[in-house]
């Protein structure tokens, strides 16, 4: 084969890397995006952290239910943060509509329900701005 004839195959055939190489790279900047995005969209979220440590501190408390669809709408508004909100579970574990012997004694009817440190409750999902008026607590 001439020289002439070697280029025109490398042109028409470019030597593009082994396939697997391709795949990896594709993998890993998937990979990186996906990891990206969870701390940027959950984690990026705590800039509610001191708001929800504020609530505790002063006494407010959730009671809720994991079946509860409500609940999960006011778990979603403080996102990450919500690990440091005090939170009472209703639920019992596998029973779907039923309430532990705790909300029953607390007198819990409906979820989700706050109940502040003056003995107050409020029932329903609470935007952020009134559960910082309730308790003082100030939003970012």
């Amino acid at each position: 084969m001439s020289k002439l004839s070697e280029q025109r195959e490398d042109q028409v055939n470019p030597k593009t890397g082994p396939r697997w190489l391709w795949i990896v790279l594709v993998l890993v900047v998937l990979g990186l995006a996906w990891g990206g995005y969870d701390y940027f969209f959950y984690r990026n979220a705590s800039t509610l952290d001191g708001f929800a440590k504020c609530l505790k501190s002063k006494g407010a408390q959730m009671y809720g239910a994991w079946w509860c669809p409500h609940c999960a709408d006011q778990k979603e508004e403080f996102g990450y943060a919500f690990q440091y909100v005090n939170y009472v579970e209703c639920g019992e574990e596998g029973k779907p509509h039923t309430e532990n012997a705790q909300c029953k004694q607390a007198g819990i009817k409906n979820f989700p329900t706050w109940q502040f440190a003056d003995g107050s409750r409020t029932e329903g999902v609470l935007p952020l701005a009134q559960l910082g008026e309730k308790t003082g607590c100030k939003l970012p």
